[in-house]
């Protein structure tokens, strides 16, 4: 037996991932020309079908073009889940915030003795970092230490080369706790206007996901996710929330704007450019080419860069 094989064995593939990637993360470059084809392989293994870069149709290719060649200071700004607060000061108001409890460098820097006992905590610069604590005095501070380290050293944009992810700071952000079941709803844009907005429920039991136009009608395909059986209550503030995703999306000519509604209450939740990294799947497929004709891009970076295809990201 290799030694590779017996690493394998000995150590859980969760804890060999992590390590991986957080080598590749530290110390990993890699060439415009040999991300694409890692896309390229990921796409094809998803959808059944090649990735068309030079003139992409399709909802899915877009956004992992896009990813990658149409990044911009202002995307990483809003990306950044620190930064974009002052966004949201401008654009809508403070009270649109989920209050900020704290944020902080590194781990050691915060005083959990100054925490409520219930606040969550995440990251700024990443995704799937997020942490619920219900109950400060459960924490295995030595375990929450290590999550948090970890995360901090990790460039998120090397795991799924979403480019926007590349150069925002890392930081521990911590903020009110807003409850457990908390109502999300995802407006789809594009150009500058909202058209969809979807709402998951059951999220931790059994995933399910309804898309609704702007009159809350349920849209004839899914993204990713059944349809729930459950009926889904158009919020009572709706038409507030889609002024709210309107403004937030003027500028852009795709993005995801989640907010979240508490209490009759509306909440910024984040901004979004490359939705599940770009392999959402849309069924009937079709729609995936019907959302690619609402988003009126013209990505001509690819080939501008493409004289410098061996640079490295």
């Amino acid at each position: 037996m290799s030694i590779k094989s017996t690493i394998k064995k000995l150590i859980p593939n969760k804890l060999l991932c992590d390590y991986n990637l957080l080598k590749l993360n530290i110390k990993g470059k890699k060439s415009y020309k040999k991300i694409e084809q890692e896309i390229n392989k990921e796409y094809e293994k998803i959808f059944h079908r090649k990735l068309n870069w030079d003139n992409p149709q399709s909802w899915t290719e877009k956004v992992n073009v896009s990813k990658i060649y149409d990044v911009t200071t202002k995307k990483t700004d809003l990306t950044d889940k620190y930064k974009v607060r002052d966004f949201i000061k401008k654009e809508i108001g403070e009270e649109y915030l989920i209050p900020l409890l704290g944020v902080y460098d590194k781990f050691e820097d915060i005083d959990f003795n100054k925490l409520p006992d219930k606040f969550v905590i995440k990251c700024n610069h990443d995704s799937g970092s997020t942490t619920l604590c219900e109950d400060k005095t459960k924490i295995n501070y030595k375990e929450l230490k290590n999550k948090y380290d970890f995360f901090l050293k990790r460039n998120y944009s090397c795991q799924g080369h979403e480019m926007q992810y590349k150069n925002i700071k890392p930081k521990i952000i911590i903020e009110k706790y807003m409850g457990s079941s908390i109502n999300d709803y995802k407006f789809l844009c594009f150009n500058g206007k909202p058209y969809f907005v979807w709402v998951d429920v059951d999220r931790f039991d059994n995933h399910k996901r309804n898309v609704y136009d702007l009159d809350w009608n349920l849209q004839p395909f899914e993204i990713t996710f059944k349809n729930s059986k459950k009926e889904i209550k158009k919020p009572k503030d709706f038409q507030l929330m889609k002024e709210v995703a309107t403004k937030l999306c003027k500028e852009f000519d795709h993005v995801r704007v989640d907010l979240y509604y508490i209490d009759n209450k509306i909440y910024f939740g984040e901004m979004t450019f490359t939705s599940d990294n770009g392999f959402e799947i849309i069924t009937p497929n079709k729609y995936d080419f019907e959302l690619g004709k609402l988003w009126k891009n013209n990505i001509n970076k690819r080939n501008l860069i493409k004289k410098y295809f061996n640079k490295d990201m």
